[in-house]
């Protein structure tokens, strides 16, 4: 597996797509890393040599592309800038509820985990006995 800014990009698979394993790096990214650094997207990630690699690791730095641990640490940052201002979107990170308007109702699982049920026993009328 070749390795770039830290992380092993599947071999099997092509150069376009494999970079986007790196968090930061989507498609239209990568078009443009590989468009830098003058490669042919459709090449498997096995068949480029080290030069390649530096290529495609310079392109990057170029274009000042913020991947990995730097684009982490931004967003963490940016999270918890808006948790100490005391913001709306703060709170909803911090409670973890949807953040951008969504309904909670019904929906937004992946953000609120397994279903918890409130409540539960009912309470007997009198007009039934």
């Amino acid at each position: 597996m070749a390795r770039i800014v830290g992380i092993d990009i599947p071999n099997d698979k092509r150069v376009e797509a494999s970079l986007s394993y790196i968090y930061g790096v989507g498609a239209t990214t990568s078009k443009r890393i590989l468009e830098r650094s003058g490669l042919n997207p459709d090449a498997r990630v096995a068949t480029l040599i080290e030069a390649d690699l530096a290529k495609i690791r310079n392109a990057i730095t170029e274009l000042k592309i913020p991947v990995e641990g730097e684009l982490r640490r931004v967003v963490g940052q940016n999270i918890r800038r808006l948790q100490e201002i005391k913001s709306y979107r703060g709170d909803r990170h911090k409670k973890g509820l949807p953040v951008r308007g969504q309904r909670t109702r019904t929906n937004s699982r992946t953000r609120k985990g397994k279903k918890k049920t409130v409540g539960g026993i009912k309470k007997k009328s009198a007009a039934k006995t």
